[in-house]
């Protein structure tokens, strides 16, 4: 008998347009393997993802800043077409608040984890973190929410700088902005303008106290918590290398036992009632030693494929089993394990791998993605030097101005007011 229930079909839905994000090549893949029917509904013409020999169907996704009504007729189509119960599987935030809301209207359409349908939203929320992390004892950084530009100021002073700026609910950025979800802020004045820009975030701006990174900071935890609240599969991951550096997601990973970093994990979510995937960042100080908890995210990680066990369990195949009613094996823990993305970090990708490695695009079974993501990550940089050296490209060379006749009007030059020079693709694109 095979490890998942192969008559049920998984639906992984993200709402996010990032094209390299390698955590839905990993869920793919994983679903795939194991024999299940995986359906995608995101945005993936661009993306090296709809090359996977895993993927049984694309579907259209929702548009970013869908209302839950369009998510849901979203779903509702491609259930038609699916045409039996599916696992749903959120990959990125906003996917995951919308399902777990509309959890008994997709129902039985689509099968998902059963805990208060606002949770996700609570703990996604970059402000109701702090406070959840407050009422469970988990170490926060300090974290003011500003009132005012004014105010924004003095809580810089209060914090020091530099500090960190977040926007409480970051799946409510408006695409294409120049906002980002986190923010280094290095004076008074950068808070007060950010603070000025709240009503086009969409969400209150968050102050937060900074913790400095250093060698074995940064750390991560999945897990899966089952239908009895009890974390399976999943644990403890350091952090590398990160991709930007310092502040970034995991370029370079190691599965390193942690227990003062599984222990906060298993406490807050059993508090919280919370059941399914989740994802843990954090950071330890280097005053006291403690690790502070940075984001709850309610979905898979992009690095899950990380903790795959030595039966292959990871976070998402324990999704399928534990709602298709399935035993979920005990496998050893793969301690010393890597996890590396080729794009951010190509040199760690060459190198060998005692305790075992997965690269997120590459795949002997599954090569068309890994061709792909280059070919596609060599254009997205070409195009970003072409964007930075057009700013400063030089006019072309004006044209030689032939010698009028004698009493004759002078020729317009090709740069005069009546004649305005052309523009062209180079400075087009940096315009």
């Amino acid at each position: 008998m095979p490890l998942l229930d192969t008559r049920v079909p998984a639906v992984l839905l993200r709402i996010d347009r990032n094209p390299f994000h390698h955590g839905t090549l990993g869920a793919v893949r994983s679903l795939g393997r194991a024999g299940v029917e995986v359906h995608l509904v995101a945005d993936a013409a661009e993306s090296p993802v709809h090359a996977s020999r895993y993927v049984r169907e694309v579907h259209p996704p929702p548009l970013p800043g869908a209302s839950a009504d369009d998510v849901l007729a979203v779903l509702r189509r491609v259930a038609d077409r699916v045409a039996r119960p599916a696992v749903l599987v959120p990959l990125d935030d906003a996917s995951a608040i919308a399902a777990a809301r509309m959890r008994d209207v997709l129902a039985p359409s689509y099968l998902l984890p059963e805990m208060p349908g606002t949770l996700p939203e609570r703990v996604a929320d970059k402000a109701e973190l702090a406070a959840v992390c407050a009422s469970a004892g988990v170490p926060h950084p300090v974290t003011l929410i500003p009132d005012s530009p004014a105010r924004a100021a003095a809580d810089a002073r209060r914090l020091g700088l530099p500090l960190v700026a977040k926007w409480s609910r970051p799946w409510l950025l408006p695409t294409g902005s120049d906002l980002r979800s986190t923010v280094l802020v290095r004076s008074e004045q950068q808070a007060r303008e950010l603070y000025l820009r709240t009503e086009e975030a969409g969400s209150p701006l968050l102050l937060q106290a900074y913790l400095p990174p250093g060698p074995d900071r940064d750390w991560f935890f999945h897990g899966y918590a089952d239908r009895s609240g009890t974390v399976r599969a999943g644990g403890a991951g350091r952090k590398q290398l990160a991709w930007p550096r310092g502040a970034g997601l995991t370029a370079v990973g190691h599965w390193t036992a942690n227990p003062e970093v599984r222990a906060p994990a298993e406490r807050l979510t059993g508090e919280l009632g919370y059941r399914g995937v989740f994802d843990l960042d954090f950071r330890r100080c280097g005053a006291t030693g403690r690790y502070h908890l940075l984001d709850f995210n309610p979905r898979p990680g992009a690095q899950f494929r990380l903790f795959a066990d030595s039966a292959e369990l990871d976070v998402v195949r324990a999704l399928h089993l534990d709602l298709t009613g399935r035993a979920l094996p005990d496998g050893a823990p793969r301690v010393g394990r890597a996890f590396v993305v080729e794009n951010y970090a190509p040199l760690a990708a060459l190198r060998t791998a005692p305790g075992g490695r997965e690269l997120a695009w590459y795949a002997r079974d599954d090569r068309a993605p890994g061709w792909a993501m280059w070919g596609l990550w060599c254009r997205h940089v070409s195009r970003r030097l072409r964007q930075r050296l057009g700013s400063t490209a030089a006019l072309p060379a004006p044209r030689p101005v032939p010698r009028a006749a004698p009493g004759s009007a002078p020729p317009s030059s090709p740069y005069s007011p009546s004649s305005p020079p052309s523009v062209t693709d180079n400075e087009k694109a940096s315009s």
